[in-house]
């Protein structure tokens, strides 16, 4: 597995520090998210400071942008980075897309997220090889590509698309038309196994390819003190509430919970949630483990099923230095 990071909200200014001391403590790929702060403008940055690290956005929302900026950015970002760039797309639901981003919610989720793969892709074809630009779809009619808007090839062309989600029609979609698929951190190890990898199987059928040929990435909550229990516990509470999130808990048996964590979620009853997560469904969701057995603990969980391995706990320079470089030898061992 590739052992990943996430990078935590910070300022443009704070970025090249952490960048270069997740590269030197070993981690594989540095994801950014879109929640304060764009998940691209760290991008630049974070090519120009370092060598080796892989990067990409888990996730940026597809549905508030234009294929021709997606396609535009990531091009800008592999060619400046020596092709370590992850474009990693997610649909965010609807109430976000309408009422935070002011965009239009689709008839079809997959119809358009399928969409705008291929579209992107068609730009970075026409991009790459001078072809015309002609692409026509439900959603997407792409046809007018002049000289004065073309960058042009770069050396890196093959920009690796994942997308993100939690239920099976996503995971499907991976499989069919995506490089990698982002699990939703609201995961257990039965649900990936029994659920999501058999759907993107699925997916991998119907466009004539393998397994291989579509990375895994997981993000695994654990907990190692007492801080990270409660922590956990609320999180987990925090997601299953979501509606569009529950077969994950039914999956389980614990439906009943799901609708209960829903309602106190609309009555902001915030506290609450966190009691209804005992330890059984806790260890479930995280992996509870002594610091000094966390590797081998998340070895025996996500070995052979997932590609990329990302932790549900900050990587902060400066704090907890030793457990993380033990932790990523002992993952490597």
């Amino acid at each position: 597995m590739k052992i990943d990071t996430t990078l935590p909200p910070l300022s443009l200014q704070a970025i090249p520090e952490y960048a270069r001391t997740a590269e030197t403590m070993g981690f594989d790929t540095l994801w950014t998210t879109e929640t304060q702060h764009s998940p691209f403008l760290p991008g630049p940055l974070i090519a120009e400071h370092t060598q080796k690290l892989n990067f990409g956005t888990a996730v940026a929302i597809g549905f508030a942008r234009s294929p021709a900026t997606l396609a535009q950015t990531a091009w800008d970002l592999a060619q400046a980075s020596g092709g370590r760039f992850t474009l990693g797309l997610g649909t965010q639901v609807k109430a976000h897309i309408e009422r935070r981003f002011g965009m239009p919610w689709p008839e079809s989720v997959t119809g358009k997220l399928r969409e705008q793969i291929q579209a992107v892709r068609a730009f970075w074809q026409a991009w790459q090889t001078g072809e015309r630009l002609n692409f026509r779809g439900d959603y997407y009619k792409l046809t007018l590509m002049s000289p004065f808007f073309n960058p042009g090839p770069i050396e890196h062309p093959h920009i690796p698309i994942y997308i993100a989600g939690v239920n099976t029609g996503l995971a499907r979609l991976a499989g069919e038309a995506a490089d990698g698929f982002h699990a939703h951190p609201l995961l257990s190890r039965r649900y990936l196994q029994e659920v999501l990898l058999p759907s993107i199987n699925e997916g991998t059928q119907k466009s004539g390819r393998s397994r291989a040929d579509v990375s895994v990435a997981v993000t695994s909550f654990v907990v190692t003190n007492p801080e990270e229990k409660n922590f956990a516990r609320m999180q987990i509470a925090f997601y299953a509430s979501t509606p569009s999130y529950r077969p994950v808990f039914a999956l389980h048996g614990w439906d009943e919970i799901a609708e209960r964590l829903s309602k106190h979620a609309a009555r902001q009853e915030w506290g609450e949630m966190g009691e209804l997560i005992d330890d059984n469904i806790l260890a479930t969701f995280a992996v509870v483990a002594a610091p000094q057995d966390l590797a081998a603990a998340l070895k025996e969980r996500y070995q052979g099923l997932a590609d990329h391995l990302t932790l549900y706990i900050p990587f902060t320079p400066g704090e907890r230095d030793e457990f993380w470089r033990k932790l990523l030898a002992d993952l490597r061992a």
